[in-house]
């Protein structure tokens, strides 16, 4: 689409959202699920076009936000205490635990690589056996896949020194959570984690909690369309579930990727900042790959972890709280000196604003 048509259909889209806006005739509040919209949304600065009765809050939908300090720690541990070397995507250096950052390890001459792949850290195995490589596994289910194929390639090729740490996260039961919340009008579905699980499986969110999804793309215009079909849905009281995203996402998403984390992960309890352990909302390996759990192979006693009573990460990624309403936000926590992970990561809610909207409060 050229330009020129690219403003005209935004132009029509804002005009319709404010029609819905308008005869909905309440508050309307939008949950923005995924970490990448809600980069993308700042970016593209639009939230500057809805009306005032219409706002959109962050979600849990960034991985690195949502994984708890003592996470950090147990790594840093492990590290520490069993000479072994760690293997992560960038994101996660420096993330600040009670113990420090993976990122200040590394300064001490720990062995701390960045990944681009989980592939990568096969290499790194072969490099340094037989000194243990722990992967950092910390994603939705659009990561766990390559995961998966990362360790039925280490089984297959007998590699013994390679393990991962695991903190993956499953969508479906927070958002069970968020349903519930009265003030939460309907949900912008993440698209990347879509393509795997499909759309089907939203059916919930209207069915139980009277709440509309839609899954939308990261193009201003596929975020533009799909608040116009939450807009317009609330409006007329006919909650459903939307894929917006057809040109990526599937009604049963990608069975191939599916069943690859089957034959590898089973879902177990997991704990998430800001919403506590939830029950069946991580994945854990299998019986057949439990060798390569780094929790089994190397057990730390992690303390209890030193949260800074000012960081409002937690409310941050539950909207339930506009990070310019952090008393650290801009001052003490910067994208130069984070105090939560939510200042850190790329998809981090603090971030986007720190450098979308400015970092003075």
């Amino acid at each position: 689409m050229n330009p020129i048509m690219e403003k005209e259909a935004a132009r029509a889209l804002v005009a319709e959202i404010n029609k819905w806006c308008a005869l909905a005739g309440s508050s309307l509040t939008f949950m923005e699920v995924c970490g990448t919209h809600t980069m993308a949304i700042h970016e593209a600065g639009l939230k500057s076009l809805f009306p005032q009765n219409m706002r959109l809050v962050s979600g849990p939908g960034c991985p690195v936000c949502v994984t708890e300090k003592a996470y950090i720690d147990e790594a840093i541990l492990m590290a520490k205490e069993y000479s072994a070397a760690i293997a992560t995507f960038g994101d996660l250096i420096r993330v600040p635990g009670s113990l420090g950052a993976l990122g200040q390890l590394r300064a001490e001459g720990g062995q701390v690589r960045v990944v681009y792949s989980p592939m990568d850290a096969l290499t790194i195995a072969a490099e340094l056996a037989p000194r243990p490589v722990i992967f950092l596994g910390v994603g939705f289910e659009t990561t766990v896949p390559t995961v998966a194929i990362t360790f039925k390639t280490a089984r297959a090729k007998g590699v013994k020194n390679l393990f991962c740490l695991c903190a993956f996260k499953t969508i479906h039961q927070p958002l069970r959570i968020l349903g519930q919340r009265k003030e939460l009008t309907g949900f912008l579905l993440p698209g990347h984690v879509s393509a795997i699980i499909g759309v089907d499986c939203y059916r919930y969110l209207p069915d139980e909690f009277g709440k509309p999804g839609v899954v939308a793309g990261f193009e201003p215009l596929d975020i533009l369309l799909a608040v116009r079909d939450l807009a317009r849905m609330a409006a007329q009281g006919t909650p459903d579930i939307v894929n917006d995203y057809k040109r990526v996402v599937r009604s049963a998403g990608n069975l191939n990727a599916r069943r690859v984390i089957d034959d590898v992960f089973s879902p177990c309890d997991a704990a998430w900042r800001g919403l506590g352990v939830i029950p069946a909302s991580g994945l854990a390996f299998n019986e057949a790959y439990q060798s390569y759990d780094a929790r089994r192979r190397f057990p730390v006693d992690v303390p209890a972890s030193k949260e800074d009573p000012l960081c409002k990460c937690a409310e941050i990624i539950t909207g339930r709280m506009n990070p310019k309403g952090c008393a650290l936000f801009g001052r003490k926590c910067t994208p130069e000196n984070p105090i939560g992970p939510c200042m850190v990561s790329s998809e981090g809610t603090c971030a986007a604003y720190y450098k979308y909207e400015g970092g003075e409060t």
